[in-house]
């Protein structure tokens, strides 16, 4: 197992010109999206102004100026293309005034422009909100996260590989895996020369990287997946605590040297890989110790404390 941990300075330049020309493309994108508000609505034209009313017109008022425009414009009584086009945009718009919901929302959006997202949103809930099944939403968000979850994660980790295949390191590493095919066998004309590509691809995938940090993307871990499996896994992680309570608070067993390892190693607060990592004589001597018990973790502590000020 090898392990890096690596940053270049030329790498961190590009980072820094990737965000810089990110935040350029979102602002422009956005400088696009960012209408008037109320154009979701009525498009450019105002809906009142299209029907001739005022906007504090009733709905009676509202309804006598659509079937009279209607008149004139619809595409049955004119053939006119201009007026057809006409007829829609009103039409559009008694749609929209007719309703006391929908008409509050565009008042809304008319005296306040500048909140786009609230009132676009808004438009969309009250025209698609009731034709959409929640659980099809809630389907299709978790496709697209997990799917953007799943692309970050393989882009940070070829990064990350990219980086330590650039360390010597790694080189050494290569070098020395070579060294062993040949039986230590090296040929000193070589010794300065780059690396076989084809070679070096062969060996590279021999050497069983751990970066820290950036681990292998696993399908396992999508936010999808865990969705999926959340009850599977609430109901496994009660039925662990029903066998846990059993076993050590009615029956008062003695913890296994597994479920003494992981009160050990909560009591301490180390992670898993730390953990594993341990010599078995520290994590015996640990486990010894019963540090789950308050009163044999305060003397652990305070025996570090002394033995740290010793050292100083």
């Amino acid at each position: 197992m090898l392990s890096f941990v690596g940053k270049g300075d030329r790498k961190m330049e590009q980072r820094r010109r990737g965000i810089q020309w990110f935040a350029l493309t979102v602002t422009i994108v956005l400088s696009f999206m960012v209408q008037p508000s109320f154009s979701i609505y009525c498009d450019e034209d105002n809906c009142y102004d299209l029907l001739g009313v005022t906007e504090n017109a009733n709905s009676s008022e509202i309804k006598k100026a659509y079937y009279k425009l209607s008149l004139k414009h619809h595409p049955d009584k004119n053939p006119d293309p201009e007026s057809k086009k006409l007829f829609v945009k009103v039409a559009n718009a008694y749609e929209i005034l007719k309703d006391e919901a929908t008409r509050e929302q565009y008042d809304y959006a008319l005296a306040h422009p500048e909140e786009f997202f609230y009132n676009t949103a808004r438009y969309y809930h009250a025209y698609y909100g009731h034709k959409t099944d929640t659980r099809a939403v809630l389907v299709g968000l978790l496709l697209i996260l997990s799917s953007f979850q799943y692309l970050n994660q393989w882009t940070r980790y070829n990064q990350a590989i990219d980086m330590v295949k650039k360390t010597p390191a790694y080189k050494n590493k290569l070098r020395a895996l070579e060294l062993q095919r040949t039986g230590g066998v090296a040929n000193r004309k070589k010794g300065n020369k780059p690396m076989d590509k084809n070679l070096e691809e062969e060996l590279s995938k021999e050497l069983n990287l751990d970066i820290k940090g950036t681990e292998k993307p696993s399908v396992w871990e999508l936010i999808g997946i865990r969705f999926i499996l959340l009850p599977y896994t609430v109901g496994k992680l009660l039925l662990w605590y029903a066998c846990w309570f059993w076993r050590y608070n009615v029956k008062r067993a003695p913890y296994s040297w597994e479920d003494a390892s992981y009160l050990t190693r909560r009591s301490l607060r180390v992670p898993l890989d730390s953990w594993i990592s341990m010599d078995e004589l520290t994590k015996e001597d640990l486990i010894q110790r019963r540090l789950w018990e308050k009163s044999n973790f305060e003397s652990y502590v305070a025996e570090m404390r002394k033995e740290s000020k010793r050292r100083r």
